[in-house]
């Protein structure tokens, strides 16, 4: 693999042939610093080929793996057995594998198949945080490495938006934890609520920024709104400038940076084009940390995010009932509902309703957006 730099240029692999095939040139060429690797994502894979295998070890020996969760869905108050063989899986595979850190996303996932949908966001009060930071204590428990949280690329008010980066802060403080800054994500956020990305930027914790993440997406009409259109963080394109812009903006400003991975799903990887641009998004991604690293500060040391056990204070069995029953409500509003108006309606008369959630302060697109996301995979 080479000389590395202190902030190590990688991409998420997963066993998909399309990202495999994306990936390989740039594997033969040994430029590839760290790898991350979805260890959740093998339910539809009874066996790792061998190759595989190898693969991860390699890169495991040279503490440059990564394991990203998917699937975990931190803030579900419903603790679920699915929960409960995530996290063995995860013992498993770490006592393989030797992960460099482990990360999972903020939020939970709707309906009852974890394998599909994807997070949505949470109340921001003292229920999920205490929940959040109980559940990230059972992953160090289980790992005994450093432990980080990704930013959510969606959002149901602007104001949760601007409040998003302090409550992360407060999560993994708690266990000497950090943060995946996805930059995509954040540039979805910034543009569906009409924020300046640089502004929203120093809004979160770029102390706690040990690991960043960059993707492309999509973008969605409302049918609510003529002139509105939502980005969506759906993984299935190349990397849109701002988002390089963005990453040359943090590489001077996350000073415990250590990884930097470029993500993009198989379904976007089947044409040669597509492929051969994925190289160039990432050959531009390492050229902008080459250039950028003669003139950072030198990043923290190694165990500057080694997990620490803690004592967690338990949310309270009333805030628990309460988001378990405002949970399967919204979920089952989503699922169920006909229509998006019809939705809202619903919604304003529910549980939610003068409660933390501050459904009054929603946007009614990405009411629109979570409809249709809970819609295509419910």
């Amino acid at each position: 693999m080479g000389h590395s730099p202190k902030v190590k240029a990688g991409i998420a692999i997963n066993l998909d042939k399309n990202i495999l095939g994306a990936a390989l040139p740039l594997l033969q060429e040994s430029i590839v610093e760290t790898i991350e690797w979805s260890f959740d994502a093998l339910y539809q894979h009874r066996n790792i080929p061998a190759w595989f295998v190898e693969l991860l070890e390699t890169y495991a020996e040279a503490n440059a793996l990564i394991g990203h969760g998917v699937f975990f869905s931190l803030f579900n108050a419903n603790w679920t057995e699915k929960q409960t063989q995530w996290l063995e899986h995860l013992s498993k595979v770490h006592s393989h594998f030797h992960f460099d850190h482990i990360t999972e996303h903020f939020g939970y996932m709707t309906g009852q198949d974890f394998h599909r949908g994807a997070p949505m966001p949470v109340p921001l009060n003292s229920t999920t945080l205490l929940l959040g930071q109980q559940r990230l204590q059972m992953i160090g428990d289980r790992v005994q490495c450093p432990i980080g949280l990704e930013n959510l690329a969606f959002s149901f008010s602007k104001d949760d938006v601007k409040r998003h980066g302090d409550f992360l802060e407060k999560l993994v403080s708690k266990c000497n934890g950090f943060l995946i800054l996805d930059l995509h994500n954040l540039y979805c956020q910034a543009f569906n609520f009409n924020i300046d990305p640089d502004k929203l930027l120093e809004l979160y914790p770029l102390h706690l920024v040990k690991e960043i993440h960059i993707s492309g997406g999509s973008w969605e009409d409302s049918s609510l709104s003529q002139d509105r259109i939502i980005r969506r963080d759906t993984h299935d394109n190349s990397v849109p400038q701002i988002v390089f812009e963005l990453l040359q903006e943090s590489l001077g400003k996350c000073d415990s940076l250590t990884h930097i991975i470029l993500e993009q799903l198989g379904v976007g990887l089947i044409s040669n084009k597509s492929k051969l641009q994925f190289k160039e998004d990432f050959i531009k991604m390492k050229n902008l940390v080459s250039k950028t690293e003669p003139n950072r500060h030198p990043p923290a040391n190694r165990n500057r995010f080694s997990y620490t056990p803690h004592q967690t204070d338990k949310p309270s069995d009333n805030g628990i009932e309460d988001l378990k029953r405002q949970q399967g409500e919204l979920s089952k509003l989503l699922e169920s509902s006909i229509s998006v108006p019809s939705l809202i309606d619903s919604l304003n008369t529910s549980s939610l309703a003068r409660s933390d959630w501050s459904i009054e302060n929603w946007d009614e697109s990405m009411i629109e957006t979570a409809y249709r996301i809970v819609q295509k995979w419910k």
